[in-house]
């Protein structure tokens, strides 16, 4: 994997913060022809620096305006009850991200309901269907502060 230069971390700054950029406008940007900026940005996608290029939505015009941090604790920390919730928790679409933790919780989930209602009815008839849950503790979003997918390099 070839290392980063400067012109190819702008080109990773400029993706990130608008994937819809062309190489020509980026070419324009940074005063160079779209050929190398096109191979450059082929080459960061093909060494996986670019995983996949998606649309942000916004989650009010969405219906999904409730954030829920939830944490999970297991009963049994035994490997084939953690991959079987690592599994399990892929098919659950309200899940937006979900994270194995070290420390005293298991699991922190960021989930996105339409309301409480839909909350409560995730936990009731999804989440808490899943084998081997013991705590669930859930703290509700009140004001996003900060929201970005972009990395700083």
């Amino acid at each position: 994997m070839d290392k980063l230069d400067q012109t190819d971390k702008t080109i990773l700054r400029i993706l990130q913060s608008d994937s819809k950029k062309t190489a020509k406008e980026i070419a324009e940007t940074l005063h160079l022809t779209i050929s190398p900026v096109y191979e450059r940005i082929r080459r960061l996608e093909q060494q996986g620096y670019i995983k996949k290029y998606v649309a942000i939505l916004d989650k009010e015009l969405i219906d999904r305006s409730i954030t829920t941090i939830c944490q999970v604790s297991m009963r049994y920390h035994d490997e084939s009850f953690i991959e079987k919730f690592e599994q399990q928790i892929q098919d659950l679409e309200e899940v937006q991200e979900c994270y194995h933790m070290a420390g005293q919780v298991d699991f922190v989930l960021k989930i996105h309901t339409q309301s409480l209602e839909g909350y409560h009815n995730f936990i009731r008839y999804k989440l808490s269907k899943i084998e081997n849950i013991g705590v669930l503790n859930s703290a509700f979003v009140l004001k996003e502060i900060k929201h970005t997918s972009e990395y700083y390099i």
